[in-house]
């Protein structure tokens, strides 16, 4: 049996929304404990423990979104809906990558493994490689090759992963900025511009942010 419900109001999907993106934005900030074996992956760990969660917990409103609405028929809720879709499909997306980038770095390193016996050190050579020195100062060299033998990592090896590691942390937090941003530019204008001829036009300003970004990025791809 179907109950008749009345559509959210515009002031309520717009907090909707607005409430995803400090869902998404709280990725960036969340923090997670890192032994001195891993420093290298510090600058992913926190998005990497708090992403699946945050992913799960919107799927889970999304869906109960759709069912006690039931499916948002008038024009401001298929513009939030298509908003909300948009941005967890993107969050799960990029963070399928941040998985992914974290995964070619414990590939790399040997993770999981037993600890490195001494045999694995770098020998003399490579601690003192002209080239890998000249690129950092004395005391930033002195940091880094007690990260490196805490890790059981060649110094130069270390900054290697280490640099694969701010590179994926770099990508997961542009990503988790434009879709908070592109999910309060939406909040805004449900909130602000909507009216019941919302999303109806036919040109592409007529969509939510990230359905126009997505586009965008799909037609630069080609």
């Amino acid at each position: 049996m179907t109950a008749d419900r009345t559509p959210l109001a515009r002031t309520e999907l717009a907090g909707l929304l607005t409430e995803v993106a400090h869902s998404v934005s709280g990725i960036l900030t969340a923090e997670y404990p890192t032994a001195a074996s891993r420093s290298y992956l510090h600058p992913v760990l926190g998005a990497l423990s708090a992403g699946p969660r945050v992913v799960c917990e919107l799927s889970d409103r999304l869906e109960g979104f759709v069912a006690d609405d039931p499916l948002p028929t008038t024009p401001a809720g298929l513009f939030t809906l298509a908003s909300y879709a948009s941005a967890l499909g993107w969050l799960a997306e990029s963070l399928a990558e941040l998985t992914a980038s974290v995964d070619r770095i414990c590939t790399r390193v040997g993770i999981p493994t037993e600890p490195p016996a001494p045999a694995f050190a770098a020998p003399a050579s490579v601690e003192q490689n002209s080239e890998f020195d000249l690129a950092f100062g004395a005391l930033e060299l002195a940091a880094i090759r007690t990260a490196a033998e805490a890790a059981g990592l060649a110094p130069v090896d270390y900054v290697e992963v280490l640099s694969e590691s701010l590179l994926a942390a770099s990508r997961i937090t542009d990503a988790c900025m434009e879709i908070s941003s592109g999910l309060l530019e939406d909040a805004a204008y449900v909130l602000g511009e909507a009216t019941d001829h919302v999303w109806i036009g036919d040109g592409p300003e007529s969509l939510p942010t990230l359905v126009r970004s997505l586009l965008a990025r799909m037609e630069a791809a080609e």
